[in-house]
């Protein structure tokens, strides 16, 4: 009897442990998502001020997205995320290469 549950038990591991990376892949894209747009709104706000401490404050903003970007592409690296899995440059509209992600 043990014989029969040991592969089934097996295969029910394999299976969730697929979905749990499934479910890391899905969530770190839409982190990537929301880091893109973040950058959109942290460039936008830099291009309208003047007044010097705000252009300071964005400065620190778009600096402090591009680190999460960099370590949202590290954890795609680790996770073998393809480079065509929806990820794009927040500062160009393309897919990144496949060098960023080395």
């Amino acid at each position: 009897m043990k014989q029969l549950i040991k592969p089934f038990l097996a295969i029910k591991k394999e299976t969730d442990e697929s979905v749990c990376l499934n479910m890391q892949k899905q969530r770190l894209l839409e982190d990537m998502e929301i880091t893109k747009k973040a950058m959109e709104t942290a460039y936008s706000n830099f291009d309208n001020v003047t007044d010097p401490d705000l252009i300071d404050c964005y400065i620190y903003e778009v600096n402090s997205v591009m680190k999460r970007y960099k370590f949202l592409m590290e954890q795609a690296e680790k996770l073998n995320l393809p480079p065509d899995s929806q990820i794009t440059d927040p500062l160009c509209e393309k897919p990144p290469a496949a060098s960023s992600f080395i």
